[in-house]
């Protein structure tokens, strides 16, 4: 049996889903979502989860597995994507990974280390920190001890770089050397595809989606979490979309620059997702334009791959 899983990834709003559909489909696939906020249940509109009529289309694994205030992180993702690996090639069918979250592809494909267990004490002592004075001064520390994670680690998210420095704490070694060093073992091979769009038209594309999540609900969303007592200091809500919508529901700002933030954190976050992809040599990059034909790309990787 071919043991090797297929990857798709490339930065938001890059038509990760609408390729992955009619691959899937043409490779006897089954999508493996490796995205760290569509795990979330009642995230539905702000994370672009695929409707229930795509994953009707095809089958879908880790969309919606947690409450919003449930921990769930890259290396847990890694062991529990391994096993799912595991059944869908059991089954005869082929695993296609999907998503824009590098470290969840990287825990999934190459056995990421998650590092030793939580030292509750000192994480609380940098929440603490956080909470009075931001993320802004413990990325400045951990770019001093740890450059090469600091690097690719998303800011917007503060639990990572947290995580990053009680690693430090715990152990004495740097998170990324940590990475290189100790790694599950990988029963499987992966070929990596990418979609590239060149930024002002990536940018565009970003522009476009965020105002029609707005237009889609985003704002109502955020109103029917906040009803079901969950919040931004959640982990999974301190992410762009809802922690500006957040902060429009606490009247920190206006609907007018809740909607400038949004777009502008968004490509924020495209632009670290492309660094983080564009080191990754083995990821092979297909051209994409606002001609681009879903279908024709997916047959376009579908060839590739069965060459």
């Amino acid at each position: 049996m071919r043991r090797t899983v297929l990857v798709l990834v490339g930065p938001t709003a890059s038509g990760k889903t609408a390729v992955s559909l009619p691959l899937a489909e043409q490779i006897g696939g089954e999508i493996i979502s490796a995205d760290s906020r569509q795990l979330y249940r009642y995230l539905d509109i702000g994370t672009a989860k695929p409707t229930p009529e795509a994953r009707k289309r095809v089958p879908h694994h880790f969309i919606d597995i947690r409450n919003p205030d449930e921990d769930y992180s890259a290396g847990e993702f890694g062991v529990s994507g391994g096993a799912e690996v595991e059944r869908i090639l059991s089954r005869g069918r082929i695993p296609l990974i999907v998503g824009g979250s590098g470290l969840y592809v990287r825990s999934l494909i190459d056995g990421f280390f998650e590092g030793p267990p939580a030292d509750r004490e000192y994480r609380e002592q940098l929440e603490r920190r956080v909470g009075e004075r931001g993320v802004e001064e413990l990325l400045d520390e951990l770019r001093r001890v740890d450059p090469e994670y600091a690097g690719i680690v998303d800011p917007t998210k503060p639990r990572r770089v947290i995580r990053a420095l009680e690693v430090i704490h715990v152990t004495g070694r740097p998170l990324s050397a940590l990475h290189r060093e100790q790694k599950r073992e990988i029963r499987f091979e992966s070929r990596q595809f990418g979609l590239f769009w060149k930024r002002p038209v990536l940018y565009d594309r970003i522009n476009r989606r965020c105002s029609a999540m707005l237009e889609a609900g985003l704002l109502g969303e955020v109103e029917c979490l906040a009803a079901k007592g969950y919040g931004p200091v959640l982990n999974a809500l301190n992410t762009v979309g809802y922690a500006e919508a957040f902060a429009l529901r606490r009247g920190e700002i206006t609907a007018e620059e809740m909607g400038v933030r949004f777009a502008q954190n968004s490509r924020r976050y495209a632009k670290r997702q492309v660094t983080w992809f564009t080191r990754d040599p083995r990821i092979r990059w297909i051209p994409m334009d606002e001609l681009s034909d879903p279908v024709a790309v997916a047959e376009e990787i579908a060839g590739e791959w069965s060459a």
